[in-house]
């Protein structure tokens, strides 16, 4: 007769590690919503920072289905959320919001603790270390353009 010996293995949940940014309910819900409707079953929301705007840096949000090596991903209500190390320390902190502002209208607004001062239309920041800034020129490989889309400022 054999005699199977069981070793005891502990298992711990994996340390919960702290979102970079949040994304609100409401915000996830209409990005779910749009995702529904452009049939992007497997992708995620793609959070950016890139050089340009009028005020030096300026944000972007991509629905994205490829993981690239340092990204960060989390879950928030639902919406799968990515993104890249880099721009991770320029929105660490932040949130995103979806505001309707009347029936027709609405936009995604992001409150950046990390931006010294934004565009009047929210879509461009100057970081407050301009010295991290610095680090990373030329990361977005010459791809953001000079000026802000948004408003038409810079």
């Amino acid at each position: 007769m054999a005699v199977i010996e069981q070793d005891m293995i502990r298992v711990r949940p994996a340390p919960m590690i702290a979102p970079t940014l949040t994304v609100t309910e409401t915000a996830a819900s209409r990005l779910l919503g749009m995702m529904k409707e452009k049939e992007l079953g497997n992708y995620g929301l793609r959070v950016f920072v890139s050089g340009g705007g009028c005020s030096g840096m300026q944000y972007g949000m991509t629905f994205d289905d490829e993981m690239r090596e340092g990204d960060n991903e989390w879950n928030a209500y639902g919406l799968r959320v990515v993104i890249d190390p880099v721009s991770a320390g320029y929105l660490r902190g932040a949130s995103i919001d979806y505001q309707q502002d009347n029936m027709l209208a609405g936009a995604f607004k992001i409150d950046n603790p990390n931006a010294a001062t934004s565009c009047g239309c929210g879509h461009s920041f100057r970081a407050k270390d301009e010295a991290a800034a610095s680090e990373h020129d030329g990361y977005d490989e010459g791809q953001a353009g000079g000026g802000c889309g948004h408003c038409g400022n810079g």
